[in-house]
């Protein structure tokens, strides 16, 4: 076999376990299968298994006792933080309970980010947050819109010159490309908070940290907003 061809092998019994994991197919609790059961299950060797399981162990997911076996361990014990495991839980999450959390986490990080990032901010820092800006003004779709959004918010925190908070946006940020997303779709006009990310880019041009954290807070509000009106206003429409 191939280096190319095991590391596939090894990726793909990662994604799976953890996603059933995750979703809930695996429970808390539950034994996984005896180790040759479940690599012929998976069609892959046990040596291919073996790596996947220590990689879902080092995340949380899994435990290994002896004379136990490989069991799933309560959610409290995962890393949610791991990128791998954040992702499969945005994507099995309902939209409602994803859309809740995620922007409890934007309201703590982000509007802090900005007023950093309006003291900090270097002149090359603020020409990357406007080149974003310029990029979902000439937006032509949601997708297009998106991908330009989490751009901007990458470079707002990059310009606070803060490792720590620029690692946890690279954390977040598969989860945030979902929430831009379905963002940008459900308003009838994608770019309808540009006004927003321009006050925000104002605020950091001028250095006015205050200003940007307003704007930043603003601008999460309405987003949460305008996705709670879309779907109220969806679900007087189906009944």
């Amino acid at each position: 076999m191939k280096a190319t061809d095991a590391r596939n092998l090894h990726g793909h019994v990662i994604r799976e376990l953890g996603k059933r994991i995750v979703i809930g197919d695996l429970r808390p609790g539950d034994i996984l299968p005896r180790e040759e059961a479940l690599a012929e299950s998976m069609d892959v060797s046990r040596t291919a298994l073996r790596e996947a399981l220590k990689v879902l162990s080092a995340k949380g997911l899994i435990e290994s006792r002896p004379r136990v076996g490989t069991r799933v361990r309560a959610t409290h014990f995962w890393n949610q933080l791991d990128a791998d495991v954040l992702s499969w839980r945005c994507a099995s999450m309902p939209t409602d309970d994803f859309i809740e959390k995620l922007v409890e986490m934007r309201e703590i990080i982000e509007p802090a980010a900005a007023a950093a990032a309006a003291r900090r901010r270097t002149a090359t820092q603020l020409s990357n947050v406007e080149l974003a800006y310029r990029k979902m003004e000439a937006a032509r779709d949601p997708e297009e819109w998106a991908v330009a959004d989490l751009s901007f918010h990458d470079a707002v925190l990059q310009a606070t010159g803060n490792e720590l908070m620029i690692s946890l946006f690279s954390v977040v940020e598969s989860a945030l490309g979902m929430f831009f997303v379905l963002s940008a779709k459900t308003a009838g006009n994608f770019s309808y908070s540009l006004p927003h990310h321009l006050k925000v880019l104002e605020a950091i041009r001028r250095k006015q940290p205050e200003v940007a954290r307003k704007a930043m807070q603003s601008m999460i509000e309405d987003s949460l907003a305008n996705l709670h009106k879309k779907r109220k206003g969806s679900s007087r429409k189906a009944s």
